[in-house]
């Protein structure tokens, strides 16, 4: 290589700002079914018991919800889900859960390998990575429901209850909870009653909206019908999940 070119070669180009916009609304379109990809090119789904409508998923996972409760889940045929799931993923639900280890959304729904798509951090609330990977559920892997679980007695809630209330900064990376928790105590803060279940079920409801609300992937996917996002509450004595109404 000549003295002349390498120089300009270590340097890395920079795209331009129209190049970047142009990219991220091709992305976008084709996230949406742009219509780059024929349909004869499709896949079958790896699970087509999970080829199911907003409702119907929502159903289906309260019908898993239910008997969890009732302590009659069913024996799931892992070895042959592992095998099935090899070339692909369908989940007919996607779940945002609280990272707490008392709640286990797979379990809590009675749902075997590749049924749900899982994000989890303390205090359940949708981040920019969240929802980037909640666009991938639903744009790439077809899920047409999304459910927010949060749930009683939440220690990411309480403790930014009280780190408001006293004024004083946790440790850590733990203030970056208290950011995004903080709005849904302070809505709540006049509302009567339990102050943490108060702040619990609020930051559900903001969350719901933040999704729903999601732009450009999930909320054109809500307005066409294809996308419902819900939001419901685990209750630790019981493991049933309250929806909000």
């Amino acid at each position: 290589m000549c003295r002349d070119c390498s120089p300009k070669l270590s340097q890395p180009l920079a795209p331009s700002r129209r190049s970047l916009m142009l990219f991220a609304a091709s992305a976008a379109g084709t996230l949406l079914g742009g219509g780059i990809a024929d349909a004869k090119e499709k896949k079958a789904p790896p699970k087509p018991e999970n080829v199911l409508s907003p409702d119907a998923s929502l159903k289906r996972l309260m019908e898993g919800n239910a008997r969890y409760v009732q302590g009659v889940s069913r024996r799931h045929d892992f070895k042959h889900e592992r095998e099935a799931l090899v070339g692909g993923q369908n989940p007919y639900a996607a779940v945002l859960s609280c990272a707490d280890s008392r709640i286990a959304p797979e379990y809590a729904f009675d749902s075997g390998r590749g049924d749900l798509f899982v994000c989890r951090v303390a205090g359940n609330f949708a981040g920019e990575e969240t929802i980037a990977s909640m666009e991938y559920a639903v744009a790439v892997l077809n899920t047409p429901l999304i459910l927010v679980l949060g749930h009683d007695r939440c220690g990411a809630v309480d403790a930014t209850i009280k780190s408001l209330k006293d004024d004083k900064p946790l440790p850590g990376h733990i203030p970056s909870l208290v950011a995004a928790i903080a709005p849904a105590v302070k809505a709540s803060a006049q509302q009567s009653g339990d102050a943490l279940a108060n702040a619990t079920r609020q930051n559900v409801v903001d969350n719901i909206k933040r999704l729903a609300s999601a732009t450009p992937i999930l909320n054109a996917a809500v307005e066409q019908k294809k996308l419902k996002v819900v939001g419901g509450i685990y209750r630790l004595d019981t493991g049933r999940v309250d929806l909000l109404g």
